[in-house]
């Protein structure tokens, strides 16, 4: 199969070699790597253009996006920023991060995956953290969901979902709109993704407020939006995130912020996660 991989990068000097490096010499070797500079202010894209000399399948896009932190709707614009220079002769389209350390066989794995489940729209592994010197599972990771620095797409998947939302809350409405659109997606546990900066580590106060706000635009409703946000604030272990997150839903609510998926895409959203939720209590 052929992989075309986007990596948005700011500021990623520390990681973008290694990065690099472990896709670059996979035991399925992707057709394309477009690394998309973003107002990096370090030494990314030295490194990266040393990199292109040695695989000539890495090229590179400079893009200048605003200083302001727009969590989900900065990244998922810079990862345009370098589809727009792809073709449409790939199986595979995958958004990676630019801090990540993939095994050797992540994208053959992942291929066979697809080979053998023709319905499987997204696949990926698991994301691991480094603590006390040991490679531990990141506590965000999940058997039920895909985390947002993992990404990787069947084409056909990629266009039935219309592509990624510029939105807090995209690498949820991915899967769940796949899911709305008969596509399944699988998490690979054998597949061990060192993660080096964890999740949520540059994030500022500015940004408190989005993951609410997200919420509100996926058309949870309150109950499953103060359901969610109590979940994602128990698994980072911050409640203060709880009462932030219901803050930036009443906003959304408040000044009638546009959705971000449709009437049908939220009706069926809802009655899946309240499945879900039905079946976890039937388990207890």
């Amino acid at each position: 199969m052929r992989f075309y991989i986007v990596i948005p990068a700011h500021n990623e000097e520390a990681f973008i070699k290694d990065c690099l490096v472990s896709l670059s010499e996979q035991s399925l070797v992707p057709k394309k790597i477009i690394v998309v500079d973003d107002n990096s202010s370090d030494q990314t894209s030295k490194i990266v253009e040393g990199l292109i000399n040695q695989y000539p399948f890495i090229e590179m896009v400079q893009h200048r996006s605003s200083e302001k932190h727009l969590p989900g709707e900065k990244i998922i614009t810079a990862f345009y920023k370098g589809f727009e220079q792809l073709d449409g002769d790939y199986d595979v389209v995958c958004k990676f991060d630019g801090d990540l350390i993939f095994p050797k066989n992540y994208l053959e794995t992942i291929a066979k995956h697809y080979r053998n489940d023709p319905k499987l729209g997204l696949v990926a592994g698991h994301c691991y953290i480094e603590k006390n010197g040991k490679w531990i599972l990141e506590n965000l990771t999940s058997n039920d969901h895909i985390r947002g620095p993992l990404k990787a797409y069947r084409k056909e998947c990629f266009k039935a979902i219309g592509g990624l939302k510029k939105s807090m809350g995209w690498d949820t409405i991915d899967e769940l709109v796949a899911l709305y659109n008969g596509w399944g997606f699988r998490t690979d546990d054998s597949l061990q993704v060192k993660h080096l900066k964890p999740t949520g580590s540059t994030y500022n106060k500015s940004a408190k407020y989005f993951q609410g706000i997200a919420l509100y635009k996926m058309r949870n409703g309150f109950v499953l939006a103060f359901l969610s946000a109590l979940k994602l604030a128990f698994k980072k272990k911050k409640i203060r995130l709880f009462m932030d997150y219901l803050m930036g839903y009443y906003k959304a609510w408040y000044s009638n912020s546009n959705f971000i998926v449709s009437a049908e895409e939220g009706a069926f959203i809802r009655s899946y996660r309240w499945r879900k939720i039905r079946k976890l209590i039937l388990r207890y």
